[in-house]
């Protein structure tokens, strides 16, 4: 599944992060700014997280809806340049440069957005096809009657909590115009958009690399839509949940709370729910990173109304099976395993037996034992390596943690690093230092070397993305304007010279 993915390097940078006048990241003009960027930087990758809705508290890990596109990144300016939004509401919708203001975000956007799908013609031939095909009809529904009723859908009526033919139609016929269209035009609008910025982004030779998190959030069209393929009750809550136990991030584990999979129910049906959802997202991305590879294994089941993850258990997924049927559905596509945390030899096995590249984190390789996996003298080429991902602090955040003792330490181990793969990279500060993971990150052995845009920029910790565990203030981090062209250029003489 592996043979489309091509030695190379790239940046991690979500579309939120992007820099621009209306308080996130978009689709617009920004977003084609930053693939000139990576362009210039020489690069083949540029890797984002999960495009999708997200619900509360805003990580794009826990959306309601797996498929979706997130209205937040939706392109104003456009809008105002198909006439469906005029200079002064426009105006109306820019925010302060800095962190994403996610409680500001929701009161404002979507009644702008309502604005520009009051002036759309919903009579649109194309628009009418995007409904008729039906991708977007549970999430469309679920939307509106959320919007309604204003609970998690467990809180629905209960001719709406359990879907019944009849009252759904009736809800859909009254709530047509009004709603259901609505939630469709976002997507349409979105979509529309997004292939527009991948075709230019895959012009300039660049593959974007996408995240698909392995469960979805219990409050979804999803779960709500499909609840057989979930373990609920038959009130339709969990009766178990997901998480991980105790270990790097957390003592007590972390407790994520989303359904877990039926998959006895999904075997029967060949896995089809699943090889769908990788079926959109390939529309989306070129390459995709399935996160919590090791769910697929043995996935962690913690009892429903657990306070912490400490409580769970181990229980075997659907291991090999699920990816011979999706090679039997789609044939070869480019997979990327998440198999970061703790492992054990049935992980192992899995991706070894599936063939597919796992990950390697630098912030993760210096603790002093010559057999750590993370090191560069221990990476195999069949994998994916990273100076940090979105659930570590930036490498110049890490490294200002550390005492004057612990730091001294640290260079002499990255020094050794370095001298295994043959390169003289002269560091002593904190930030040459960060900079230095940089380098040795693209110079490894692994086949992609991917760098955190906050890395390349030397960034400290008010800069991360994202703190396990931590449920309030993440996903926030935004640039302030585009990288310069200083960071492209020191981008590009490592790519070149590593031969990337």
């Amino acid at each position: 599944m592996i043979n489309n993915i091509e030695r190379g390097a790239g940046i991690l940078c979500h579309i939120s992060s992007l820099p621009g006048k209306y308080g996130i990241g978009t689709l617009g003009k920004e977003a084609y700014e930053f693939a000139d960027f990576l362009k210039k930087c020489h690069v083949k990758y540029w890797q984002i997280l999960p495009l999708v809705q997200t619900g509360f508290g805003d990580s794009p890990y826990q959306s309601v809806c797996c498929n979706s596109g997130n209205p937040y990144f939706i392109d104003l300016e456009a809008l105002r340049d198909e006439g469906l939004l005029d200079d002064e509401e426009l105006k109306s919708c820019e925010m302060p440069a800095g962190d994403v203001d996610y409680g500001a975000l929701y009161q404002t956007r979507y009644s702008v957005l309502r604005l520009a799908y009051a002036r759309f013609n919903i009579k649109d031939g194309d628009f009418r096809n995007f409904i008729e095909s039906g991708e977007y009809g549970d999430y469309a529904l679920f939307m509106s009657l959320k919007s309604r009723f204003g609970e998690a859908f467990c809180n629905f009526p209960d001719a709406y909590k359990y879907t019944e033919h009849l009252a759904i139609e009736d809800f859909r016929a009254a709530n047509y115009k009004s709603d259901y269209c609505f939630w469709q035009f976002l997507q349409y609008t979105f979509k529309k958009q997004w292939q527009k910025l991948k075709a230019y982004v895959n012009s300039l030779g660049i593959k974007i690399i996408g995240d698909i998190p392995l469960y979805v959030a219990y409050d979804s069209s999803d779960v709500w839509g499909h609840p057989e393929l979930f373990k609920l009750d038959g009130e339709l809550k969990p009766t178990s949940v997901a998480g991980v136990p105790p270990d790097y991030f957390s003592k007590t584990g972390q407790l994520w709370g989303n359904p877990l999979y039926n998959w006895e129910v999904l075997a029967a049906d060949g896995y089809g729910w699943w090889i769908n959802r990788i079926k959109k997202a390939l529309e989306l991305y070129d390459v995709l990173r399935i996160d919590h590879f090791r769910g697929l294994d043995r996935y962690y089941s913690i009892p429903a109304g657990a306070d912490t993850a400490e409580a769970g258990e181990w229980l075997d997924g659907p291991k090999e099976k699920l990816f011979e049927k999706i090679k039997q559905s789609l044939g070869d596509i480019p997979i990327i395993a998440e198999d970061l945390g703790v492992l054990d030899s049935g992980v192992i096995k899995l991706r070894l037996k599936t063939g597919l590249p796992g990950m390697k984190i630098l912030l993760f390789a210096f603790d002093g034992k010559q057999s750590n996996s993370y090191l560069p003298a221990n990476m195999e080429e069949n994998s994916i390596v990273y100076t940090g991902t979105h659930d570590n602090n930036t490498a110049a955040g890490y490294l200002n943690t550390l005492t004057e003792a612990q730091f001294a330490l640290f260079k002499k181990r990255l020094r050794a690093a370095l001298e295994t793969e043959g390169v003289v990279y002269p560091f002593a500060t904190r930030q040459q230092t960060a900079r230095a993971m940089c380098v040795c990150a693209v110079a490894s052995p692994a086949r992609v070397a991917i760098i955190p845009i906050q890395d390349l920029l030397c960034l400290n910790d008010d800069c991360r993305m994202n703190t396990p565990s931590v449920p309030q203030g993440n996903w926030k981090f935004r640039l302030k304007e585009q990288p310069s062209r200083f960071h492209a250029a020191i981008m590009r003489k490592l790519v070149t010279h590593f031969k990337r």
